[in-house]
């Protein structure tokens, strides 16, 4: 029998084409591949052992600690492979967004000893696809998850939460990562538009089909064919466009009014509601048949007031948006401060409002405290800074920050990137402009 050699576990992993690591139950790297090393990059011989926070995140802390769900904690729990979406820094302390596939991986006694996690880069998310996926709040990341799940499929999707939380953005988050995203994405807002309205919307007509009916006219579901349809307030539907809407999920095919012949077409449905639709089943209000068809994958969106975290983010987001941004930004610590004292019942939209009023009240003078008027009370907030809070921050009353401001912030964050920004009243994001065009060295690890 001729000797074999056999491969070792970093020569097995380097095949993978996808970066691959092993973690035990302490966060420390047990192996790497190359593909791992080369996309964070650290050298072969300075990878194992290092935390796999200090890695990925550029944190002396686990991902938890920051509102991120951890995988490892996960599978050390509960035995079970998971996934979920993170937030990484590349080897040039780039952000990127990755799907993390975590399994478990298991001693001779059946115990979970380390984790295998797999790494999959995502496309960042850009401004014309969303606004509402800004920010890395836990709430938001778990949902970023599920919807990374969803868009390669062709499953209908039933998104659910209050008005303004950006149902819309997150149905156009579904279709820009799906296999349709070259293809159409047509909108329908069921509580805008009558019964009437709603079927030739949707159904289209046929010539002479009703009076007014003058020529023939193509429907919302032959414009998304091939794309995806976003039906928005889809409780608002009357029972017999219920039985349509169901009849062409079930068949594909759609008969425009006063037409004879079946039409075919390929769309992925997607719709959303602020209703309880169990509710409207209960009270036989919805159909239940249709209800099953619609809520295949439901997703609850978030409302604002859940994920705080997010606001000085969003925010400033809103803000870049604008003409004239950049004497506004960065955003004070004060301001930030009455942004997050709100409860914003109107969610993401309520901000946006907020945020576009205060640009225009602050003219070309930087957005004060008192600029910020909510719609609750339409009345200037108190400027004043609650005293509780006033200890963490550090005073920008110039309206931007200096060299100094930056190195002040990270000596006391010991260099850590996240507290930093806390400390400035700023996103970490935001931070990370700074220190890239004040040119700032930064010699110590700062996540």
């Amino acid at each position: 029998m001729s000797n074999r050699i056999r491969p070792s576990c970093e020569q097995i992993i380097d095949i993978m084409p996808n970066p691959f690591v092993v973690i035990d139950g302490d966060f420390n790297i047990v192996a790497a591949n190359r593909s791992y090393r080369e996309r964070y990059g650290v050298e072969s011989d300075q990878i194992v052992g290092r935390k796999c926070h200090q890695v990925s995140h550029h944190s002396d802390e686990p991902c938890s600690h920051h509102g991120e769900h951890c995988p490892l904690e996960e599978v050390f729990n509960r035995r079970q492979a998971t996934q979920v979406m993170h937030i990484h820094y590349d080897g040039n302390g780039r952000e990127e967004y990755v799907q993390l596939h975590a399994s478990p991986l298991l001693d001779d006694d059946g115990r979970v000893r380390y984790i295998g996690e797999t790494i999959f880069p995502v496309a960042a998310p850009d401004a014309t696809t969303d606004t509402l996926l800004v920010g890395r709040s836990r709430p938001l990341l778990r949902m970023t998850s599920l919807l990374q799940r969803v868009a390669p499929t062709q499953t209908t999707a039933l998104l659910l939460g209050e008005s303004g939380v950006g149902k819309e953005e997150v149905a156009k988050y579904i279709h820009h990562y799906s296999r349709r995203a070259n293809g159409a994405f047509i909108v329908v807002d069921c509580g805008a538009l009558g019964e009437s309205l709603i079927e030739s919307e949707l159904f289209g007509y046929e010539k002479g089909a009703f009076t007014g009916a003058a020529q023939r006219k193509k429907g919302l579901f032959e414009a998304a064919n091939g794309g995806t349809l976003f039906i928005d307030e889809v409780g608002e539907l009357p029972l017999p466009l219920q039985t349509k809407l169901l009849r062409v999920l079930e068949s594909g095919q759609i008969r425009r009014i006063g037409g004879t012949d079946y039409i075919d077409v390929d769309v992925r449905i997607i719709t959303a509601t602020n209703r309880d639709l169990q509710r409207m089943v209960a009270a036989g209000e919805f159909r239940q048949d249709l209800y099953y068809r619609l809520s295949a994958f439901p997703v609850y969106v978030p409302t604002l007031r859940e994920r705080k975290d997010d606001i000085p983010q969003l925010a400033e987001h809103f803000l870049a948006g604008m003409e004239g941004a950049d004497r506004h930004l960065p955003l004070s610590a004060e301001v930030i401060e009455a942004l997050l004292d709100h409860d914003y019942p109107g969610n993401v939209r309520e901000l946006r409002n907020i945020i576009e009023r205060a640009a225009i009240l602050a003219a070309d003078d930087m957005i004060r405290p008192e600029h910020i008027v909510f719609e609750d009370t339409q009345t200037p907030i108190d400027t004043q800074v609650p005293s509780h809070r006033t200890d963490t921050l550090l005073s920008r009353r110039s309206g931007r920050l200096s060299a100094q401001d930056v190195m002040s912030a990270l000596d006391r964050a010991n260099g850590h990137r996240a507290r930093a920004a806390g400390l400035l009243g700023v996103s970490e994001r935001t931070l990370y402009r700074y220190i890239s065009k004040l040119k700032l060295d930064i010699s110590h690890p700062a996540p």
